[in-house]
């Protein structure tokens, strides 16, 4: 999902190597400077020990299909190309290149020994054995690459290039060119690497190897005419599209990747989606764009910058051009100077570009003439269209974030049954033809057939504790609260409801609180008053409303209360939300919870409660083991568990700062209580810069001294002797930062509060970002909950193991996959994955195991109620008025969060 040309990023993500003597340093914080960075990883991701044995096994398919490796003492040889035009200047590879390599190898088959070859799309081409010499140089007359390069007008003139200039002199100078390709030896790269990788050894090569294999299978893909988005492929068939709303379309396509596992080399394939603009008329996208009926009623501001740089067709000329912008004038007053052919230089008239096209093209403008042209040309040379004569081309990424509806609908029109899945896997892999793949043949490769079938586990459920001493028992990840009462709940005494929604039936929904408030054990009183906005106020802006509201109640409220029930007037996306919790969180230091009912019935209102109990200090359920307490090392000595992850502003918003927040549990030896730190970051940055922050020789204002201070507080007075990290969000190439990077971060803290003190350490990373699956051999259902699998397609030597903890409902489950990084605790197999499964039941918001662990989804939760605080899409790069004050990051400023009040920051406020 990351490019916006059929050829995407060009290259597959690059190699996760850290070099030898390298650790990857991130430009941040200042206190980063004061943390010794070792100059060599010190900390390497860690072998298996051995495979777990718990659990009911279960025969499973994935989408993993056998590769056979029959050649492995030949070499990949990888040369670097660079094309240049005749005058010396480079060629812009993307587009053109495959297009030019064709033609090479059409041109010179012979020259090349007739060796197939992988081309990336940009500057990297690989064969098997080497090419006759390490130096070629190759000239080739390319037809028609106009559309490709310098889209302006020729010659510099203020035609509007083909659009209106001189069609003969334009196909002269454009449409064949002569290229020079150069093309020189790189490097060689051992077969024998993927060979070695797969015997579990250590291969520098291999993954340099494996991404020419991914190459090759790009290759093919765009032979086919797919639209390319790294390991993604996307075809232009109607068929797969599926509308989105506002001109977008959801795109289906497949994923293929090579991947080494236990049994050897797979290839991994799966079914991908990606966003594509709608193609067709212009004029009817920006209609559909911006949910207008007319033409006349476009922002065209807002078009301009939609539009930039996607590809169009045109009726008069049938070439493809790149939008560059749009005209300052409408089409009927836009000007520019039209040469007389065999004219003088200087010889010819101002013309506008509706009179052109009438007079010069017989194409009279009839639907666009009060609207701006199309400009495919340069700021001084601009080559301008009537946008009724523009069309889309199809399979442009549409790379902007979505709306909440655009995403609902994504995820409704992208689920598929598992066996519907299985299907279209089956379909993709016929229909891309590998075994008919030259390069892949000449490099010993062969695909199997069928999906690779796996042993997987199903773990027993963790016993939970409701109220009254009882036992409850869940079933296929599931459970429910009726007739039964909360553990810990708590008696909400002081609160009162705000009404922001004019549709709400407050009395109705106070009832049915206070009486499913019993039924659960939670003593509820009377709200002390409602607070009904006034119907004058729902026309100011958000901030304003609140503000309003919140002096509404300090008029009326004799103290700061429990509690403060919003009703939203939104169910989605309602702009009260980030300022009311600003204000109440950060400033007040009042709870708060926000619902917007479609339905007020029981199951809704429980659902609240069970946010609300947790929010002010309860539990609604905990596990039997951490209540007796029994957890295999982890009862048995003070243990803090961290959750982290970093979440980035929307695709193309550089200037939208990261959010960095780790939750910590608390209460030790329960570990169902957390608290959350939260902290801002340069854009983009996925290691957290701020967790060891020291501002002088005493005083650390990172998030972990926070969040030990917090457990030394809450655990009878006990520093952790064990800390086990869950990390969010990171990718194997980043593995070696956590570990070198992170962890020592939060060792110096640890040291920074305590000399003496060293805490041993675990470290987990989880990732729901990949694109495994798995599929029961005897049932058309999801695999059921606790599904664990750590055989045949795990990493060859890594310790990590996948985990279906959830049950899916629809769609095909997403396992999400544990990397164990790092472990001085000493765990078995069996008990770390018997922990991080019971830590899918401890989520006090629902009553369902969850697909990742509690305090990695907190953390997500925690970052998105927080970085609501900050109107982020109003701020400038260089903003600094949003309070709380700016960090100066990496060279960016970032704005500083607002610090959670004293009486609320210690709660579970993210429930």
């Amino acid at each position: 999902m990351e490019s916006s040309n059929p050829e995407g990023d060009g290259l597959p993500p690059p190699p996760p190597i850290i070099p030898p003597n390298v650790v990857p340093i991130v430009a941040e914080e200042k206190s980063l400077d004061l943390i010794k960075k070792p100059s060599t990883p010190k900390r390497v991701p860690m072998t298996r020990p051995g495979i777990g044995s718990k659990g009911q096994r279960i025969p499973l398919l994935t989408n993993h299909f056998k590769v056979a490796v029959n050649k492995s003492d030949g070499y990949f040889f990888h040369y670097s190309i660079a094309m240049l035009y005749e005058d010396g200047t480079p060629v812009d590879g993307k587009g053109i290149g495959r297009k030019v390599l064709d033609k090479v190898k059409e041109t010179y088959g012979s020259e090349l020994e007739h060796k197939e070859f992988a081309y990336d799309g940009e500057k990297s081409l690989f064969t098997v054995g080497p090419l006759p010499r390490n130096r070629l140089d190759f000239l080739v007359v390319l037809d028609d690459i106009s559309s490709t390069r310098r889209t302006g007008s020729p010659g510099g003139s203020s035609n509007p290039g083909e659009s209106a200039g001189d069609m003969k002199r334009v196909k002269k100078q454009f449409q064949s060119k002569t290229l020079k390709v150069q093309v020189n030896f790189a490097t060689k790269i051992p077969m024998q690497a993927i060979v070695n990788a797969l015997r579990g050894q250590d291969s520098e090569h291999f993954q340099e190897a494996v991404r020419v294999l991914d190459i090759i299978l790009r290759q093919n893909a765009a032979k086919q005419g797919c639209l390319l988005v790294r390991q993604s492929f996307f075809h232009n068939n109607p068929r797969n599209f599926a509308e989105l709303g506002a001109g977008v379309l959801g795109c289906r396509g497949f994923h293929s990747s090579f991947r080494a596992t236990q049994g050897g080399l797979s290839l991994n394939m799966d079914v991908s989606t990606t966003m594509i603009v709608k193609p067709g008329p212009v004029l009817n996208f920006l209609m559909e764009n911006q949910n207008v009926k007319t033409p006349y009623q476009i922002d065209w501001i807002k078009a301009k910058r939609m539009l930039k740089n996607l590809r169009i067709t045109t009726y008069s000329s049938k070439m493809e051009y790149k939008i560059t912008g749009l005209s300052d004038k409408p089409c009927k007053e836009q000007r520019f100077f039209l040469k007389t052919k065999k004219g003088q230089d200087g010889d010819g008239e101002e013309i506008t570009v509706s009179n052109y096209f009438a007079e010069y093209k017989h194409l009279p403008v009839r639907d666009s003439a009060d609207f701006p042209c199309i400009n495919v040309g340069k700021p001084k040379s601009p080559s301008y269209f009537p946008l009724e004569l523009c069309n889309l081309v199809s399979l442009q990424r549409y790379t902007k974030a979505l709306s909440s509806l655009q995403r609902a609908s994504l995820v409704e029109k992208s689920r598929q049954k598992p066996q519907e899945r299985m299907s279209v896997l089956r379909d993709a892999l016929k229909t891309s033809k590998y075994d008919a793949d030259l390069m892949l043949r000449s490099s010993g490769i062969s695909i199997g057939a069928d999906f690779v079938q796996v042993e997987g586990r199903v773990l027993s459920a963790p016993k939970l504790k409701v109220g009254d001493g009882q036992d409850f028992f869940p079933r296929n990840g599931r459970w429910n609260f009726n007739n039964k009462k909360l553990i810990q709940p708590v008696k909400i005494e002081r609160w009162a409801i705000c009404n922001f929604s004019a549709r709400c039936d407050t009395r109705y929904l106070v009832n049915n609180m206070l009486k499913c408030g019993e039924m659960k054990g939670i003593v509820i009183n009377d709200p002390f008053f409602v607070f009904e906005e006034n119907n004058q106020n729902r026309r100011d802006p958000a901030p304003v409303r609140v503000d309003k509201m919140i002096e509404y109640i300090k008029s009326k409220l004799p103290g700061p209360p429990q509690l403060l029930l919003c009703i939203l007037p939104e169910r989605k996306n309602s702009d009260i939300y980030g300022p009311w919790k600003r204000r109440n969180l950060s400033e007040l230091g009042i709870v708060t919870q926000c619902i917007a009912p479609a339905k007020l019935n029981d199951q809704y209102i429980t659902n609240v409660l069970l946010k609300i109990n947790a929010k002010l200090g309860g539990m609604n359920s905990l596990l039997q083991v951490e209540h007796s307490p029994s957890i295999p090392l982890v009862s048995k000595c003070p243990t803090l568990i961290l959750g982290m992850d970093v979440s980035h502003g929307s695709p193309g918003r550089s200037d939208v700062p990261s959010i960095a927040a780790v939750v910590s549990s608390r209460n030790w030896p329960l570990i169902s209580r957390y608290r959350a730190a939260v902290r801002t970051q340069s854009p983009k940055v996925e290691m957290i810069a701020s967790l060891f922050k020291p501002v002088s020789d005493k005083e650390d204002a990172g998030i972990i001294r926070e969040l030990l201070l917090d457990f030394y507080a809450t655990s009878n007075s006990r520093k952790p002797d064990q800390i086990i990290i869950f990390r969010d969000g990171v990718s194997e190439s980043q593995f070696n930062q956590v570990l070198n990077l992170e962890l020592d971060q939060i060792i110096q803290a640890c040291k920074f509060l305590d000399e003496s003190w060293s805490p041993k350490f675990m470290v987990i990373v989880a990732q729901k970002n990949h694109h495994t699956k798995f599929f029961q051999t005897s049932s058309t259902e999801n695999v059921p909950a606790g599904t664990i699998i750590d055989n045949k397609v795990c990493h060859p030597k890594n310790n990590d193991f996948y985990l279906c903890s959830h049950a899916g409902m629809i769609g095909t489950t997403r396992p999400t996959h544990y990397h164990v990084l790092y472990d001085e605790l000493g765990f078995s197999a069996d008990d770390l994955q018997e922990l991080v499964h019971s830590l899918s039941y401890v989520y006090q918001r629902s009553t369902t195991a969850i697909s990742v662990v509690a305090p990695i989804c907190y953390a997500h939760l925690a970052a998105a109620q927080i970085s609501q605080f900050i109107k982020f899409d109003d701020m400038s790069e260089t903003s600094s008025s949003h309070g709380g004050g700016v960090t100066v990051a990496g060279g960016v400023a970032v704005p500083e969060l607002p610090r959670l009040h004293a009486n609320v920051i210690n709660s579970m406020f993210f429930c």
